[in-house]
């Protein structure tokens, strides 16, 4: 009966801490950078053509333009994504912000998260450095709760993709 009872407290204690994490945390936020020995025009321009994207977001199996305005800003796509498990994934992408050869804000929103990216570009000595620092936050509250466990995923995935975005670029 003791060994019941401390098992027993032990799954209590583990399940008031993950389910204390969502009252903590309430977002997941993260940063990554890659420098790409390209003009800071060029390397926005090519980062923001949809038309691209695919060379270098390996798991986009499709983006269609739902609302597209001429002025970038405010205009949505609908992604389809495959995860690692071969699953077909759904999600919204909004522009929130567009800021030629400074900035581009990506909100996507998906069944499980909403997450997003603001990416910054600057120029010197020959090379662009695109910073972006992005927030998950999940549908639920259970999904808070699990988010900031896979945030070094989150970020190592991020990092992936500029790491290709840079590879498709320097070989161009």
């Amino acid at each position: 009966m003791k060994r019941i009872k401390i098992i027993l407290g032990i799954i209590i204690t583990i399940a008031i801490i993950f389910l204390s994490t969502g009252l903590i945390f309430k977002e997941t936020a993260y940063t990554t950078e890659v420098k790409v020995n390209k003009p800071i025009d060029e390397v926005f321009n090519l980062f923001n053509d949809s038309s691209q994207i695919s060379n270098w977001i390996t798991d986009l199996k499709s983006i269609d333009p739902i609302d597209v305005k001429p002025e970038k800003t405010g205009s949505t796509y609908k992604m389809v994504v495959e995860n690692k498990n071969g699953e077909e994934i759904t999600l919204q992408e909004k522009i929130m912000a567009y800021v030629p050869n400074e900035k581009v804000t990506l909100f996507f929103m998906a069944d499980t998260m909403l997450k997003t990216d603001d990416y910054t570009f600057t120029f010197e000595n020959g090379v662009t450095t695109i910073n972006n620092s992005s927030i998950c936050r999940g549908n639920s509250y259970l999904l808070s709760c699990l988010f900031p466990y896979f945030k070094a995923v989150f970020k190592k995935q991020d990092q992936e993709y500029l790491n290709n975005f840079k590879s498709f670029i320097e070989k161009n």
